[in-house]
């Protein structure tokens, strides 16, 4: 049973319902919609299409809708603009229905502000480098270090800076409103800069009484100073590596995803490693072997989920490159499993208090208390997972009404898989995206053994557990006419 999690993003080549069905048996966890393609009628009928597979085949496919955000954009051109290391190309502010030859329009008029004698300019994240040598009102001219082809409406980022733009866009609440009407799971929000955006769009949500995550995106160069206060706001984080790499020097990308990786164990967060995974597979039948030690890094780094762009929204091999990832992580976490020492549980990260133990939900959001000590519930998630790991148990059986426990004990990286069992079908889809957990759903009673054995029961018929095996159950028990917490250790 793979541990970390698959986010596949629909797109043309994969938005008929027969091939939303092959991705769901293929391994997929969580569909991704990127907004900044289609219509609002179009992902329409991808979220029907999805909620439907969910209903007819018991699945808990997730949604997670994805801002455009605000970004700064070549204008149009009337036919493809080929360049050579030297010419000199320029961005202007004018918004002229004609141009000189060798210019371009941008979408932002303060960017002609922000940049400065000697920035590099990157065109679709460097596939185009330009030097910038001269600004005046309206115009910034450019040597061209690159030979290249320019298009229509492609996104430029200045090296080492952030555009100053709206952290949420007219366009991006317009998006939103439509999500919380499709119901989806997850809202990625696009270039986060710090801990407003998140935080204005948790009230909104609240508001409309939208029981959403909001996952910020960290893909400018303005957001690392401001990661602490990121990760605390937001429910989740994903590593956008695409635009951080253009904004950022390429060799401090890794560097960032190691620390934003662990930053989010800590915080009991869960974290998404995105952009060029397989990027290579958009074209060829076969990965690259750096692309294929790529996801073993992130998996090895302990990412709750690794995702699929081009890949899977547009790619020739949309398939092969899902079997592709789930033949990867499958196969590096058994080696990792079968490592005497990863048994053993971490507790350089388990003893730093989580941002979201004191709530009743890890969907809850918003602002946390600050505790130097871990709280009972982190303690008897770390208990259970000890428990698991040293006793070899088939499985750790979590009841959990709100999903709390089941992320906590994630958290953890238990060796065993987690089985979270919750009578909720949004808590169900949306615990679907943590690491390690395999969610279901059972009809809680008031009484808790009545809720284990049908969870067990559960478990028998999906072959999931056999008589025999040792399980660790993580439940309330009644005593003394109250509730109590427990780990217990269960040979069905």
């Amino acid at each position: 049973m793979r541990k970390t999690k698959i986010i596949c993003t629909i797109g043309p080549k994969t938005a008929a319902f027969d091939t939303l069905k092959k991705l769901a048996d293929l391994g997929m966890n969580v569909a991704r919609l990127n907004m900044s393609h289609g219509t609002r009628e179009w992902h329409g009928k991808l979220i029907r299409d999805l909620k439907r597979i969910n209903k007819k085949f018991g699945r808990s496919l997730a949604i997670m809708l994805d801002t455009r955000g605000a970004e700064v954009r070549t204008g149009d051109v009337k036919q493809d603009m080929t360049l050579k290391t030297g010419d000199i190309l320029t961005l202007t502010t004018r918004r002229q229905a004609e141009l000189e030859p060798f210019c371009v329009e941008v979408s932002h008029d303060g960017f002609i502000t922000e940049v400065e004698l000697g920035d590099i300019i990157l065109v679709d994240g460097g596939m185009i480098s330009l030097l910038v040598r001269e600004i005046n009102r309206t115009d910034v001219r450019c040597e061209c270090l690159d030979d290249g082809v320019l298009t229509s409406r492609r996104h430029l980022n200045i090296r080492g800076k952030s555009a100053d733009l709206p952290a949420i866009t007219e366009q991006d609440w317009r998006d939103i409103d439509f999500g919380i009407e499709q119901r989806v799971d997850f809202i990625a929000l696009s270039f986060v800069r710090g801990a407003e955006s998140i935080l204005q769009l948790q009230e909104y949500l609240r508001q409309r009484q939208a029981p959403i995550d909001i996952i910020a995106k960290i893909e400018s160069a303005a957001s690392i100073p401001r990661l602490a206060e990121i990760i605390a706001a937001s429910d989740g984080i994903m590593i956008a590596r695409g635009d951080l790499g253009a904004e950022l020097p390429y060799e401090e990308v890794p560097l960032l995803q190691d620390d934003i990786t662990a930053r989010c164990r800590a915080a009991g967060k869960p974290v998404v490693v995105a952009t060029h995974m397989l990027e290579s597979m958009i074209v060829n039948p076969t990965p690259t072997r750096a692309e294929v030690t790529d996801i073993t890094h992130a998996i090895q780094q302990g990412a709750d989920a690794i995702m699929l762009s081009g890949e899977t929204a547009t790619g020739r091999h949309p398939f092969k490159a899902l079997e592709v990832m789930d033949a990867v992580a499958r196969r590096i976490e058994a080696h990792l499993a079968a490592n005497p020492a990863m048994r053993v549980i971490d507790d350089r990260i388990l003893r730093c208090p989580t941002l979201a133990a004191e709530e009743e939900s890890p969907f809850a959001g918003g602002k946390r208390g600050n505790r130097s000590r871990p709280s009972s519930k982190e303690e008897i998630s770390r208990s259970a997972a000890i428990l698991g790991n040293n006793l070899g148990a088939a499985g750790t059986l979590v009841i959990t009404r709100r999903g709390l426990m089941a992320a906590l004990l994630s958290r953890c990286r238990p060796v065993t898989p987690i089985f979270a069992f919750t009578n909720t079908t949004h808590v169900r889809r949306r615990l679907g995206i943590y690491w390690g957990v395999h969610p279901l759903m059972v009809k809680l009673s008031s009484e808790p053994e009545i809720s284990i054995q049908r969870a067990i029961e559960q478990l028998l018929r999906r072959n999931l557990v056999k008589p025999g095996d040792r399980i660790i159950v993580l439940s309330d028990i009644l005593a003394g006419g109250k509730f109590v917490e427990t780990v217990q250790v269960r040979i069905i």
